[in-house]
């Protein structure tokens, strides 16, 4: 019954922002581990932040000082919120949660893990 729907996905020109926006089910959102992960078309599964049950976040190193990861337990919501972005942000985009105890970002797409169908970011130079 964990169901995580993201949305805020969009085309922006470099230097833009967006906010994607991640409405979680109460499991989903239970999860010892939360965060983003992305994909472009033929690359890795990239993780892009992670956000423990306790408030701890990490970040991967592109996007450290661009990107701010956060929750809203009121209304079971996980943002993204992403400044300054570059066509190297093009990407789809998914929110994740991990049900086991890591909390690392490859731990998004790996074992315990589950996502939503992913919210489409392009960005044009």
């Amino acid at each position: 019954q964990v169901q995580l729907v993201e949305s805020g996905g969009g085309s922006v020109q470099a230097g833009g922002s967006l906010r994607l926006s991640c409405a979680a089910s109460a499991d989903a959102y239970r999860s010892n581990c939360m965060g983003w992960f992305r994909q472009a078309p033929g690359k890795e599964r990239e993780g892009v932040a992670t956000i423990a049950q306790q408030g701890f976040t990490i970040y991967l190193e592109s996007v450290k000082g661009r990107f701010t990861i956060s929750k809203d337990p009121a209304k079971n919501i996980l943002y993204l919120q992403m400044n300054s972005l570059n066509p190297e942000d093009t990407a789809m985009y998914y929110c994740a949660a991990n049900t086991g105890l890591s909390c690392r970002l490859g731990d998004l797409y790996r074992s315990q893990s589950v996502w939503g169908q992913g919210t489409l970011v392009t960005v044009s130079s």
